[in-house]
């Protein structure tokens, strides 16, 4: 090879090898985010647990806790998007018909929107997914419902 293709060579590779040898930070997979969603949701950071359960949404639209917990997180911001939040809690029921934890906040939402019959459907839903009335899920609902229907009279 001749002196100047050589160096006009290596110049040119130089840049590429040095670039094969660069890590490269992976993003973070739908269920690596759905962790740090959770994250997010015990600090109270429900703008950040948005952002990054859309993401997550986008990349495993058929997982139901994603919708689920994205559901929870419109709700629970300051400024809740509760036709939104709804949207994502009956997509995480249609996904899995037994997701106890949409059951309760969809009930929740409902609530929150001043329709308690919608919130009762749910309630019995939770007792007949649960085989009784025991279940975390069925107790929070209950209560909430209660605590509503004493606060309308």
């Amino acid at each position: 090879m001749k002196p100047f293709l050589l160096v006009l060579f290596l110049a040119l590779a130089g840049p590429l090898v040095h670039a094969a040898d660069t890590p490269t930070v992976a993003e973070p997979t739908a269920t690596e985010r759905l962790g740090l969603a959770r994250d997010a949701i015990k600090a109270k950071d429900f703008r950040r647990a948005v952002a990054e359960l859309n993401i997550a949404v986008r990349e495993e639209p058929r997982n139901a806790d994603i919708h689920n917990l994205l559901g929870y997180s419109l709700r629970k911001q300051a400024r809740p998007d509760m036709a939104r939040a709804i949207e994502h809690y009956k997509t995480a029921i249609k996904l899995d018909p037994r997701h106890k934890g949409a059951h309760e906040y969809i009930g929740e939402a409902y609530l929150m929107e001043k329709n308690p019959g919608e919130a009762e459907k749910h309630l019995a839903e939770l007792a007949r997914i649960c085989g009784n009335t025991s279940c975390e899920e069925y107790a929070d609902l209950s209560r909430s419902l209660v605590a509503y229907k004493a606060k309308a009279k």
